[in-house]
């Protein structure tokens, strides 16, 4: 199964941004998807995941700044961001797996990744 993300760039503070991730095999309805995201020398973090059940979840960092959703008929996965800050510059990298709840935050539950995405926010 490819991942493949899109959508990252360049946005000032406070503006918003919208990255796609879509995957190559079956439906994304059937799997739980997730957004991570990672700076240099820093591991990867949780940013947000929409289980197959429908349940959302963010990171406190961006609850409230940025959504996840879905569109099943285009097979695809956003993250929409707004009120972008500095802080939020990072490689962000789409998770595609079938994953116990618990885990819905680690990195390691999920099977298949994305490249990953540059977001760049500056003043």
């Amino acid at each position: 199964v490819k991942v493949v993300e899109s959508g990252g760039g360049l946005a000032q503070i406070g503006e918003s941004l919208t990255l796609s991730c879509g995957i190559s095999e079956g439906s994304i309805s059937r799997r739980d998807m997730a957004w991570f995201r990672q700076v240099p020398g820093e591991g990867r973090d949780f940013v947000a995941a929409r289980r197959r059940d429908g349940h959302l979840y963010y990171a406190e960092s961006v609850k409230g700044r940025f959504a996840i959703s879905r569109d099943s008929n285009k097979n695809t996965v956003y993250l929409q961001m707004r009120a972008l800050k500095p802080e939020d510059t990072a490689v962000y990298y789409c998770a595609a797996g079938t994953v116990i709840l618990s885990r819905t935050r680690d990195e390691t539950g999920y099977y298949y990744w994305g490249r990953g995405t540059q977001v760049t926010v500056s003043s």
